[in-house]
């Protein structure tokens, strides 16, 4: 029943912006990456699980296994951002910061920055509205049950808008695999 009512939802939406906004809507369509509508609905269905929360519906989320260290999964961020030919951009370590002013304890907050340079440059080239997303950003944050990382999902950049040419479309993959990889790795402690 849920399957026929999200079908349903989605041929209304669907049906409601051509309407709305006749061929354009279509054009576009035919500009975006094979496989778009079905991220789109993955998104949505994270939007609802969530509660309407957009920020699960564009998120990736992993809990460290119990027993990590900060220190260990920072480690494991930086060592795969190497292998991944990716450069350590900044480190955010705002539960610290908040220590300092108010000085007590606080959970862990902690946001680590990276990017690929000539990557970012030519996804700016390619869509400047893109810049706003960089640079890639994992957050390890403590929440009573341990440990969490956070990162965008990055299948919205490379599986969701306009076709990237080549070699754009493989970078941009590049990109997404090194992020999956660090959340992987880093939460499950494999070093």
């Amino acid at each position: 029943m849920q399957h026929w009512r999200r079908g349903a939802a989605v041929v209304a939406v669907a049906a409601a912006a051509v309407l709305s906004s006749g061929c354009g809507t279509v054009a576009t369509i035919g500009k975006l990456e094979d496989g778009a509508g079905a991220e789109a609905m993955k998104m949505w269905d994270r939007w609802v699980e969530g509660g309407g929360d957009i920020a699960v519906a564009t998120t990736w989320e992993r809990k460290v296994k119990p027993g990590l260290t900060v220190a260990e999964v920072e480690e494991i961020l930086r060592n795969v951002m190497v292998e991944h030919n990716m450069r350590d951009v900044g480190t955010l370590p705002l539960s610290k910061e908040l220590e300092a002013r108010s000085g007590k304890k606080e959970p862990v907050l902690t946001i680590y920055q990276f990017c690929s340079p000539n990557i970012a440059r030519r996804m700016a080239d390619f869509s400047p509205h893109m810049a706003a997303y960089m640079p890639c950003r994992v957050a390890l944050v403590e929440r009573p049950d341990g440990l969490w990382l956070y990162t965008l999902n990055m299948d919205m950049m490379v599986k969701m808008g306009r076709k990237l040419p080549s070699p754009l479309k493989e970078e941009a993959w590049s990109v997404r695999q090194a992020v999956w990889d660090m959340m992987e790795r880093a939460s499950k402690g494999e070093f």
